[in-house]
């Protein structure tokens, strides 16, 4: 076959299926560029921490094949540095294989064996594309397969994604847990089935919202550690094909020097390449934090509406304008944005159990956009959470006042009569409350089943809102 001239700024590649033109100014090289016309789907492209996980497996590849004698050192002096500067943040936007790709991933993994090694044959004096120096393949992906590459680097990549967001959630409970101090001895009227109900400390609630929060960041710590466990060294189809005895141990040192984690090897890599259960998991404990955080914003934005004809319990940070019609208008927009994060969230684990249980034999070739769903994820948490902690939940007021108003008010004052009048006695006083609108209080004195003084101390909101003493009381009617 005739090698075709290439145009003015571009150079020619070859590949199996024949030659292509390659922009000469591109780390990547001949796949990468088909997958760039292949897959121009999302325009969407791989997230920094899965390219840095991706560059370290190659570094360490070239490191342990160096330690076997496979790899001259010369050209894995090259590698290992050429891999290390992308690890470093350089060249990632060399990386421009859409996530929506070929299955299995190796698009991608063919787009950082050539920009490795095209760097690598600069880094040696040589010029991009001349793989006589340094190949994408026989060298910069010795001993490696894309089907345990990429779900190793699926993994560190996640490791790397939940080290941001742990301490932004913990930030978040602990936020929560200081509001729960400081309303402590708010008292407010509960709800159930959003009616009135017995009273409760507006402390109490935010206490609450802070032990789900604080489940959640538990959970997700202990699916993630699931992730510590590699396939690497699986090869094709996980027996090991064209690695040395040592690799995967090898392998696994060298990983835990580079990223810091305290990884081990799987000791079964056929299941490790099988299965994307982990993932699942994973997934599942951030779906559940999804759903808690959902439910908490939903709880502000209720206790904040009015500001005149709603609950207006408490009062959320103003942080914009919020109608483009009504003057003055005022929303819970950070809680609004929580929920919207958390419905995407919900949205991606439920594509994430699709693309688990689509897997067939020997591979899962739906690691893709298991990969993207996830670590879309945890980003979004991460970014929201940050900002609804320090933009919302931090900035919080309660209205004491109204609180206290409403805590007077509540029918559910009658359910502290249940063992003094009995519940049909006090359901009839709840009733006639709410027909006349006079308080339970007023009405239990009125009618003399009560005195002032014994209204005062059974009827104490505060005092229902924790275990009740026996109490002896010389007017008590039944």
């Amino acid at each position: 076959m005739k090698r075709q001239k290439a145009k003015k700024g571009y150079r020619v590649e070859r590949d199996l299926l024949g030659e292509k033109e390659v922009p000469a100014w591109a780390y990547y090289g001949v796949q990468t560029a088909r997958a760039v016309e292949n897959f121009p789907i999302s325009g969407v492209t791989s997230r920094p921490e899965f390219i840095r996980a991706t560059a370290l497996i190659k570094k360490a590849a070239a490191l342990v094949n160096m330690d076997a004698g496979k790899l001259d050192r010369r050209r894995g002096r090259a590698i290992v540095q050429a891999a290390g500067e992308v690890a470093e943040g350089e060249w990632h936007e060399h990386f421009v294989v859409d996530v929506f790709q070929a299955g299995a991933g190796t698009s991608h993994n063919m787009n950082g064996n050539e920009v490795i090694a095209n760097r690598a044959i600069e880094i040696l004096g040589g010029k991009r594309g001349d793989y006589a120096i340094v190949h994408p393949n026989d060298h910069v992906n010795m001993s490696q397969s894309t089907n345990d590459v990429f779900p190793t680097a699926m993994r560190i990549a996640t490791l790397f994604a939940i080290a941001d967001l742990m301490p932004v959630l913990e930030g978040l409970g602990g936020a929560l847990e200081a509001k729960g101090r400081e309303f402590d001895r708010i008292i407010k009227s509960g709800r159930t089935h959003l009616q009135d109900a017995v009273p409760i400390r507006l402390g109490q609630e935010f206490s609450a919202y802070a032990v789900a929060v604080n489940k959640g960041c538990k959970a997700i710590r202990q699916e993630a550690d699931r992730l510590l466990e590699l396939g690497i060294g699986g090869s094709a189809v996980g027996t090991g094909i064209n690695t040395h005895p040592d690799y995967q141990k090898k392998m696994v040192v060298y990983l835990c020097k580079l990223t810091g984690f305290r990884l081990y090897g799987s000791k079964n890599l056929v299941a490790s390449m099988q299965s994307m259960s982990d993932f699942l998991s994973l997934s599942g404990s951030l779906r559940m934090l999804a759903v808690e955080l959902i439910r908490v914003a939903n709880d502000l934005r209720l206790l904040s509406s009015g500001p005149m004809t709603g609950l207006a319990e408490i009062r959320l940070p103003a942080i914009q304008p919020g109608s483009s019609i009504m003057p003055g208008k005022v929303n819970p927009s950070m809680a609004e944005a929580l929920n919207m994060v958390g419905f995407q969230v919900i949205g991606n684990d439920t594509v994430i159990t699709l693309a688990a249980q689509a897997g067939q034999l020997e591979l899962n070739v739906m690691m893709p956009v298991i990969n993207y769903n996830l670590l879309q994820s945890i980003h979004l948490l991460t970014h929201v959470v940050r900002v609804f902690t320090e933009k919302c939940v931090k900035g919080i007021i309660a209205d004491e006042e109204r609180c206290r108003e409403l805590a007077e008010r509540t029918l559910g004052l009658a359910t502290i009569l249940n063992p003094v009048i009995g519940y049909e006695a006090a359901a009839r006083i709840a009733k006639e409350s709410l027909a006349s609108g006079k308080p339970v209080r007023d009405l239990v004195v009125e009618k003399g089943i009560l005195s002032r003084k014994e209204a005062d101390e059974i009827l104490d909101p505060y005092q229902m809102t924790r275990p009740q003493k026996k109490r002896r009381l010389s007017s008590m009617r039944k």
